[in-house]
């Protein structure tokens, strides 16, 4: 009886934050209509259950409220060039407040499709006909039990786009939500932080909240943060509305907070376990090492990272007290998507310009000792949940790597083809999305550099 009592009041206020939170960034962010979002993003496979929570979409005020018979209520507000966030714990007047030292976030935004500042060569060795017959496959559903619903995808070879293609309904211009790809990113930013010197992989003592006494949790470092090796209790468990994920996402006004005062649950080190939390202290990180006011920590990524390399329509969201809620919440174009992918491509340059110090990218992609799959915050090959029968085929390239996020979101790098592939969409059943087998046909088409 204890269970059902606490489970239901969880269940309930990590719906109507979903509801909320997914719709106003839908509407504010991508710019899409509210009775799409409602009929497919909120309401697809296991999220039927949304379909009894009411939700109402203020354009004025840019705002999003959702209830259930007016209980379980939560708020999200859409702030120009920070997306959407929930007001827990504050108002919305209180989360509006904290922009205004930053008026220029106004203009920090646009879903203008930008082309790849590459010069064009002739790709005539492309097998033309197996590429166009491997993206019409991405959007085929042939299973209607588990449907893949693919929104994106972008491919391109020596920087050029050889092949795009969109769901109705969605463009070149339409910014999508990369869920966990977003950790990427996160990295890619600690990434500049290192070469400036500001930072160390080594260094540990790395929180406020850990520097008692005694703590063991002082001795976690950067790189095993990085690695998903830290020993933090973090359980990730999607369907169990009390789980940390679900908490720290949707029910938190302070996600970085409550996970750093998450104890160990083992020696830092000893294992890889993906843990969703490990972002957003990266991201708290990030924004002690920064310092200044709220406003320079939310202009470093577009400053550092987004506009130096063309990626206009970025924007990782907050949580109410200004922290980036890095695990989970970028929205951004596939062209803008695939210009993270290029960058890491190209070993950190951009353009001639050097913007990953030498050496993060092999840094990055290394596989971990804890878990060969897994690099640092990014992976080394697909989550099972996003291959066929829940195990590797097997043919992986030995050089791939990839950005991948939650109901089927990827940026994958193939160095030995020159190429960088995009895949989003909302796979929300597992293995609806055959990762693996996409990039397989995608290979046939593709020859190994000379």
């Amino acid at each position: 009886m204890a269970f059902g009592i606490d489970y239901l009041p969880r269940l309930l206020a990590l719906a109507t934050g979903y509801k909320a939170k997914l719709l106003c960034s839908g509407v504010f962010v991508s710019r899409r209509e509210p009775e799409s979002l409602l009929e497919e993003d909120l309401a697809a496979d296991s999220l039927w259950l949304l379909r009894y929570f009411r939700a109402s979409v203020d354009r004025e005020q840019q705002t999003v409220t959702a209830s259930l018979l007016g209980q379980f209520q939560r708020t999200a507000v859409y702030r120009p060039g920070l997306g959407s966030t929930l007001a827990i714990d504050s108002t919305v007047e209180q989360l509006r407040q904290q922009c205004e030292s930053d008026p220029a976030l106004n203009s920090r935004s646009s879903t203008e499709a930008h082309d790849f500042p590459m010069a064009t060569a002739a790709l005539s060795e492309i097998d033309t006909v197996q590429l166009e017959r491997a993206v019409g496959d991405a959007f085929v559903e042939s299973n209607p039990k588990k449907l893949k619903r693919t929104r994106a995808v972008l491919l391109l070879c020596r920087g050029q786009v050889i092949a795009e293609r969109y769901a109705p309904g969605f463009s070149a211009a339409t910014p999508l939500l990369g869920w966990s790809m977003t950790k990427s990113v996160i990295s890619t930013l600690l990434g500049i932080l290192v070469g400036r010197g500001e930072l160390s992989l080594e260094q540990d003592d790395l929180l406020a909240q850990w520097r008692l006494p005694g703590d063991p949790r002082r001795k976690i470092t950067l790189d095993q943060l990085l690695r998903m090796s830290s020993g933090l209790q973090f359980g990730e468990t999607y369907t169990d509305p009390g789980s940390d994920v679900n908490r720290m996402l949707f029910q938190q006004s302070d996600a970085a907070t409550y996970v750093a005062g998450l104890p160990l649950a083992e020696s830092p080190d000893s294992q890889f376990v993906y843990a969703s939390g490990t972002t957003v202290l990266l991201s708290q990180l990030l924004r002690e090492v920064i310092g200044g006011a709220l406003a320079d920590y939310w202009a470093f990524p577009r400053r550092e990272l987004f506009d130096r390399i063309g990626m206009t329509s970025a924007v990782i969201e907050p949580d109410a007290t200004g922290t980036f809620v890095g695990s989970s919440f970028m929205y951004a174009t596939a062209r803008d998507w695939a210009k993270l992918g290029l960058l890491y491509l190209q070993d950190g340059m951009w353009q001639g310009k050097r913007i990953l110090p030498q050496g993060w990218v092999d840094y990055s992609i290394r596989p971990s000792d804890t878990d060969p799959r897994y690099g640092a915050h990014w992976w080394r090959q697909v989550p099972l949940s996003f291959t066929a029968t829940g195990e590797p085929c097997g043919t992986w390239p030995e050089d791939a790597y990839l950005a991948s996020g939650y109901q089927g979101q990827f940026v994958t790098v193939i160095p030995s083809r020159e190429l960088v592939v995009v895949r989003l969409g909302l796979s929300q059943a597992s293995n609806a999305w055959d990762h693996e087998a996409f990039i397989e046909q995608v290979l046939r088409a593709v020859p190994r550099v000379a």
